[in-house]
């Protein structure tokens, strides 16, 4: 398969499991197009043209020629310059890779990554916090994001894949919307009283098995096994953690439990501070469940692919 279909496979796939629905996404990216059609010819230029067909700034093609035929792809969680050496030691050793993909944006990936909470907006509505009231916070904390992401060296990693000559992509959200979604629709089915069972239900699955192999099982950090679950919001999509005020409105609109990839220190005080109970199924684990759901689908329609694990990754198919 070439490498742009591929990419066309995680756009498309990673719309049809966004939280927010189809319909959202339509109106996001017609939006994008009305506002490229206003631009003037010399700011057209300088637009971002793909943006327009795909609403993930996070996964993207960062280096090569979309026409490469690809079989064998080296993935990890973290991709940075040691392990592209790396992979360019494996190829000098005789090992063939035809294309990089790294889970958490790199490069130009990076450097938009923050556009991509604009998600939060809607997701945090379709759990009931108005929707005037998801717009200003969210924003915020956007804003927040890119002036930290605005003094990182972005093209370090491009700089690398460009002089080794190593094809190299990134899957970011495409992969967290499928996480989100396989437990959202699962948590729903087994409709859980207590934490513990949400617990166990994450330890059916191989990703969050392996998990627990190395130390990183998921836990409850707010609550206890016999904690009543109330209303479950599987917050593991949108770019990166949210508003701290998000845990207070979620509180008002109902929500009982949240089960996250990850929470800060901050973020767990103002949960604690609003009774929420939270789960966090881990970090590394969940990228995992999501990029492994994604590959399965790629490889449906490509046939089976070659994956060499590395950084994190661990391919578990189904």
């Amino acid at each position: 398969m070439k490498l742009k279909d591929i990419q066309d496979i995680f756009v498309k796939e990673g719309i049809n499991e966004d939280p927010r629905g189809l319909d959202i996404v339509e109106a996001d990216l017609l939006k994008r197009k009305e506002e490229y059609d206003a631009l003037s010819f010399k700011k057209k230029e300088s637009y971002d043209i793909e943006s327009l067909s795909n609403p993930y700034y996070d996964s993207r093609i960062i280096y090569g020629d979309p026409d490469i035929h690809v079989k064998i792809i080296l993935v990890g969680i973290d991709i940075e310059t040691q392990e592209l050496l790396l992979a360019k030691s494996l190829m000098d050793s005789g090992i063939k890779i035809d294309l990089v993909i790294a889970h958490h944006p790199e490069g130009y990936a990076c450097s938009t990554f923050h556009s991509v909470m604009n998600m939060q907006i809607d997701i945090l509505n379709n759990q009931g916090v108005p929707i005037n009231i998801t717009e200003k916070i969210v924003s915020e904390r956007i804003r927040e994001v890119q002036k930290n992401i605005f003094s990182k060296n972005n093209e370090r990693i491009y700089d690398a894949t460009k002089l080794l000559k190593i094809p190299f992509m990134t899957a970011h959200s495409v992969a967290d919307n499928h996480v989100a979604s396989f437990l959202e629709k699962n948590i729903t089915e087994l409709k859980p009283v207590y934490l513990k069972e949400i617990v166990e239900l994450l330890n059916r699955y191989s990703e969050y098995q392996h998990a627990i192999t190395i130390g990183q099982a998921p836990f409850i950090l707010c609550g206890n096994d016999f904690s009543r679950c109330g209303k479950v919001f599987v917050d593991m999509t949108g770019g990166t953690e949210g508003p701290l005020e998000s845990f207070g409105k979620l509180a008002a609109a109902g929500v009982g439990t949240i089960v996250g990839m990850h929470l800060s220190s901050k973020a767990v005080k103002e949960a604690e501070k609003y009774h929420l109970n939270v789960i966090l199924a881990g970090h590394i684990s969940s990228d995992n469940l999501g990029l492994n759901l994604l590959f399965d689908k790629l490889e449906n329609k490509a046939g089976k692919l070659e994956f060499i694990e590395c950084s994190g990754f661990r391919r578990f198919r189904r």
